[in-house]
């Protein structure tokens, strides 16, 4: 099975020592990501804003896999304030709506208190 490492740049990565996926044969492990621009390694104070940021560093990540987000089968959000998440859910169903894929909610401390979410997908490139 073959193995790729897919970065973003990321400081955060070469500082803790992982990667921002791991594609494993056709399957694409994607850490969690947040709201962080890693162009600019800036990020908005607005949950809805990190949350869309969070999408689009994941859809970023998957097309570099060669797969896209209608291959996600399960996803991860962890957010300090569980109370928050449902002001989520409009950006989710947006991203998510038709893929559906299994998901899980934990509420939980960031390591950075401006995080306000953080998202984590696994994927399965379609044959």
């Amino acid at each position: 099975m073959t193995r790729k490492l897919i970065s973003s740049g990321s400081t955060f990565e070469e500082q803790i020592g992982y990667s921002r996926a791991v594609v494993a044969g056709d399957w694409i492990f994607v850490s969690g990501t947040t709201g962080f621009d890693y162009s600019t390694m800036s990020i908005s104070d607005n949950l809805l804003q990190q949350t869309e940021q969070c999408l689009k560093n994941i859809e970023s990540t998957l097309q570099e896999a060669n797969s896209g987000l209608q291959d996600v089968v399960r996803v991860t959000y962890v957010l300090p304030n569980g109370g928050e998440f449902e002001e989520c859910w409009p950006m989710l169903r947006q991203y998510f709506g038709e893929i559906c894929p299994a998901a899980m909610m934990i509420s939980a401390g960031l390591s950075d208190p401006r995080m306000k979410i953080e998202i984590e997908v696994i994927a399965l490139k379609r044959s």
